[in-house]
């Protein structure tokens, strides 16, 4: 049986471009070459670490990633979907504005940072300063959802959106090792399956059970996650939820004040 990523190869009437040896700079001049004459799917294959992959593409074009994107894959970009069949480096989704980035492997730090709209899925573990500065947008609400761990930091600074972390692959019982959650945080939500202690919180976070509307939140994003990655969506939402929110608008408005 192929797997999803043999499957996704040189789909037909699909332009296909290999990456193979390529500078990252020549390599995206190809594929913003490929965007402006019309294509509304591409295939990038041999993928090794070039950077800015689909940063800063403002039109509904599909990207399907073979290999390790590197830095700042979806970087202010507005529309897109990328689905990558590997893991990827760091900056993901750096400050986008729309469209969706699917990860069938791991990110690095500081995924979604600065993320003011759009979607995120990655099946795997994330690394440190993820959803830092995450934002709510006009009418835009950005959504990341993690199917394993993250790395500390998790959620700094957060202003805005949602943000879910399924623990999935922890042994049973074992918490999530994480600290400094939600540091600064001053809007948005984090939804945790599994279990943290309070002393990996940061002190402006607040913690509770979801609410009906929060599950239905949940929910959606659990079979928006299956549906990506073929995971069993009775089974995630069979684990315990929790909700972590901003307890104050202004957590550090004391220090400026005279």
């Amino acid at each position: 049986m192929k797997s999803s990523a043999q499957r996704a190869l040189r789909t037909p009437g699909v332009p296909s471009i290999s990456a193979r040896k390529t500078h990252y700079r020549e390599l995206n001049r190809v594929l913003r070459q490929a965007v402006l004459e019309g294509a509304r799917e591409v295939e990038l294959h041999d993928v090794l670490g070039q950077r800015y992959l689909g940063t800063n593409i403002r039109r509904p074009v599909r990207f399907t990633v073979l290999g390790t994107p590197g830095n700042d894959l979806g970087a202010f970009m507005d529309g897109p979907v990328i689905e990558v069949f590997g893991n990827a480096q760091d900056g993901v989704g750096n400050t986008m504005n729309s469209g969706e980035i699917v990860i069938h492997g791991s990110a690095g730090d500081v995924l979604a940072m600065s993320m003011r709209g759009g979607s995120i899925f990655v099946k795997g573990n994330v690394g440190y300063r993820c959803a830092i500065h995450m934002k709510q947008y006009a009418d835009r609400q950005p959504l990341v959802v993690i199917g394993g761990t993250a790395q500390d930091f998790f959620g700094e600074y957060m202003a805005g959106g949602t943000v879910i972390l399924f623990g999935l692959g922890l042994p049973p019982g074992e918490r999530h090792r994480m600290n400094f959650v939600g540091t600064g945080m001053h809007a948005g939500r984090i939804f945790l399956r599994g279990s943290v202690l309070e002393e990996q919180l940061g002190k402006e976070v607040g913690v509770v059970e979801p609410d009906a509307s929060d599950r239905e939140v949940i929910e959606q994003a659990v079979r928006r996650y299956c549906a990506h990655f073929g995971a069993d969506a009775k089974e995630i939402l069979s684990g315990p939820f929790t909700k972590l929110y901003p307890r104050y608008l202004r957590p550090y408005g004391q220090l400026y004040a005279y």
